[in-house]
């Protein structure tokens, strides 16, 4: 699926991929098999190199160790298994958890140069970005810092991701201390970019992107978790009991909501105005349909569940994306 210009990968693409193993091969290791997961699920997900965390959060959930897996011997009925279960995991963390990603295929750089008032605006804001002595020049080495201010956003990877920029640069002599007025430094931007968006058309790069995606499935997961949910239950129970007099259940459970929002798989409110709108509509909808009374446990209870399931069913239709960069 798609937002904004960004991939999100919820693991739907890893549920239709092909987990043959080789033909040839009787007794298969432990390690070929995660080899083959994790390079079958990479080849679905345009190459991408799976994450430590997500391969090691896979493989806890299936109750494998991967250091004693690796050196374990298994027939090709019980590799294949292992295999559909290693992948369907990762499938299922990645629906839990989904990775936001921006695949950098030149299209974004080729709507630049194919404006030439755009491109010019681009220029000209970069120039004086980084002309900081205001003596209108700059060097030639400037250009690189000019496609680091651009960055993924525009379209350009990192330079770690993508070594060949250094050969692209080198070729039109975007090195060394010249000096560059405006003009000059445009004329020599454009032809950079030009051959960035043609060798990306090429070969795409991935650049995974420090974006949360909270769509309700971690507060699901609290809601199905006896233990866990009452012991939220009593934590905002201590809160009421130290409230101060008059303040409305309500008002309790927000201010608990709120500061413990990343544990419970909510949306900071502080992140956005639209993520504000959302605590408001779900507690003014809860208040006025609730029936609930009361200070005791057992009421406490069903008003957080309450609370709890109506932002399930709103991140649900409309997840929150929460840049962790800001």
């Amino acid at each position: 699926m798609s937002e904004g210009g960004l991939t999100v990968f919820d693991g739907t693409h890893l549920r239709a991929v092909d987990l043959s193993l080789p033909q040839s091969d009787h007794i298969v290791t432990g390690a070929q098999v995660l080899e083959l997961a994790e390079s079958s699920a990479s080849s679905s997900l345009f190459g991408l190199s799976l994450p430590e965390s997500l391969k090691s959060s896979a493989l806890k959930r299936i109750d494998v160790d991967a250091v004693s897996f690796r050196r374990t011997e298994l027939h090709r009925d019980q590799a294949s298994a292992k295999l559909k279960e290693y992948v369907t995991a990762i499938a299922d963390e990645l629906k839990d958890d989904p990775l936001v990603v921006a695949i950098l295929d030149g299209k974004t750089l080729r709507l630049f140069m194919e404006d030439e008032d755009d491109f010019a605006m681009l220029a000209e804001n970069l120039f004086t970005d980084l002309d900081t002595e205001d003596k209108g020049k700059i060097s030639k080495n400037e250009i690189r810092n000019a496609l680091v201010h651009m960055g993924v956003e525009m379209g350009i990877p990192p330079f770690s991701e993508f070594p060949q920029l250094n050969d692209i640069l080198k070729k039109h002599g975007a090195e060394g201390e010249e000096e560059l007025g405006q003009a000059q430094f445009a004329q020599l931007l454009q032809p950079v970019v030009q051959e960035l968006a043609d060798a990306l058309s090429k070969k795409h790069v991935v650049v995974i992107q420090n974006i949360r995606i909270i769509n309700g499935s971690k507060l699901r997961k609290l809601l199905s978790a006896e233990k866990q949910l009452n012991e939220v239950i009593e934590k905002i129970l201590q809160d009421m009991h130290s409230a101060k007099d008059g303040q409305r259940s309500t008002e309790v459970i927000r201010g608990f909501l709120e500061r413990n929002s990343k544990e419970l798989g909510l949306p900071p409110s502080e992140a956005e105005e639209a993520v504000v709108l959302l605590y408001d509509a779900v507690f003014a909808d809860v208040e006025q349909r609730n029936s609930v009374a009361g200070s005791g446990k057992d009421e406490v209870g069903v008003l957080v569940k309450q609370i709890l399931e109506n932002f399930v069913e709103q991140l649900e239709a409309s997840p929150v994306f929460h840049d962790q960069g800001n």
